[in-house]
């Protein structure tokens, strides 16, 4: 029998804090919700200076948010706001069903969306570090109240234990969690050591990066139009018209107040960020808060000791805006669509260009027996032109290389 999707009611508070950033949040968080397979049947707002300390929104408003339940048949409240567990306590049993906050509705769709055995257990560990402070009651709530969304995952069997049942379950995870990013790390060291040059991919969430990877490198990765679509780091290569092979690594999609316990926990995912030699920072040019979106993905940046990397930033989904009038407010970028044939040429050479610009040029002659050294030349650096001098027998070559690359102390055989 096919489960019937979950009624909600979303609750945001408007404050001296948020005002501008508020809208912008609640439809945010209608579109979590719909990730998380959730029906949205009413939004309840308020402004007031500040959230209140018992129940967010005031007794008054609670009263309110209680008829809505019962008026709609809600089987769902969710917070724009997080709530401590106090709070939560006593709005559950205000309104007698369910309720989450922004950070557990975040959690859940990570738990659906994580794939790999690194990804399951960064969201198990992160929803049980959330539940661990607010264990008191819930176990009690949760068997009435039933599962649904913000109960998913891996998580979801441990809501019930006690306390030191989710410590000793904490330490195992990061055990586990620790030969697993071992492995990764190991990984990621020989594409460093190589000649590889590499691309990293990142943008808020759902602004076009596993599209433009599919694009470039045809990897067939998930693309739908919904948040946090792609969860796990993939790495791909792509094969410049001249030949040249880099790796292209899309990352985890970040948002306006990501949960702490979740960049805490994805911080390994998120490092994978660190080694790489250009940062593709895609954003859609058309979303209403573009100005926000670009905000938070540079600050994020800034947290996690990235902004050191060149970023080429990606206005995606030109199609949606009127390039004439189109303003970009971060430096270099491409205006571009990924939905375009024209867009990938443009994108390309864009790259292109900017590669040049980081590597080292160099310039010298290969023998002509040494064929196997020029078609290796070709697919490990930028290799501008090959010109055959037929008096000395010999190809001249130009063209670009990392640093630390053979390339740049050749020696003839």
């Amino acid at each position: 029998m096919e489960k019937s999707t979950e009624k909600v009611i979303l609750v945001g508070v408007e404050t001296e804090e948020n005002y501008t950033r508020f809208e912008g949040s609640m439809k945010e968080l209608k579109n979590l919700t719909k990730t998380a397979e959730g029906e949205v049947v009413f939004s309840l707002t308020q402004k007031r200076p500040r959230i209140d300390r018992q129940t967010v929104i005031g007794k008054g408003k609670v009263e309110e948010l209680q008829q809505l339940v019962d008026a709609y048949e809600a089987d769902l409240v969710i917070f724009n706001h997080e709530l401590t567990p106090r709070q939560n306590q006593l709005i559950v049993e205000a309104l007698g069903i369910k309720v989450i906050d922004r950070v557990q509705l975040i959690l859940d769709i990570f738990a659906m969306r994580a794939r790999s055995k690194e990804g399951k257990l960064q969201v198990e560990l992160a929803q049980l570090n959330y539940l661990l402070p607010r264990l008191i009651g819930q176990g009690k709530q949760l068997s009435r109240l039933g599962g649904g969304i913000g109960t998913r995952g891996p998580g979801e069997t441990k809501l019930e234990s006690d306390r030191r049942h989710i410590r000793n379950k904490i330490t195992a995870i990061k055990r586990e969690l620790k030969e697993v990013t071992a492995h990764r790390e190991r990984s990621r060291q020989k594409r460093q050591s190589s000649d590889l040059f590499q691309i990293g991919l990142i943008g808020y969430t759902n602004a076009g990066k596993s599209t433009i990877l599919n694009l470039l490198t045809t990897a067939g990765t998930y693309s739908e139009d919904q948040l946090f679509a792609t969860l796990d780091p993939l790495t791909k290569k792509w094969q410049l018209p001249q030949g040249m092979i880099v790796t292209i690594t899309d990352t985890v999609g970040f948002i306006q107040d990501l949960p702490t316990q979740l960049i805490e926990a994805f911080q390994s995912t998120l490092e994978e960020s660190r080694s790489m030699d250009l940062l593709l920072h895609v954003v859609d040019a058309g979303a209403e808060d573009r100005l926000q979106h670009e905000q938070t993905v540079v600050e994020l940046l800034n947290d996690l000791d990235l902004e050191q990397i060149p970023v080429l930033t990606v206005y995606n989904k030109s199609d949606q805006v009127d390039e004439d009038e189109f303003i970009p407010t971060l430096f270099p970028n491409v205006l571009m669509s990924a939905k375009s044939t024209l867009g990938k040429e443009h994108l390309t050479r864009v790259v292109r260009e900017k590669m040049m610009e980081l590597l080292t040029p160099y310039e010298f002659d290969l023998d002509s027996s040494q064929g196997q050294q020029l078609s290796e030349l070709t697919r490990h650096t930028l290799l501008l032109s090959d010109t055959f001098d037929e008096e000395r027998n010999v190809y001249h070559v130009k063209g670009f290389a990392k640093k630390n690359s053979r390339w740049l102390r050749p020696t003839k055989e």
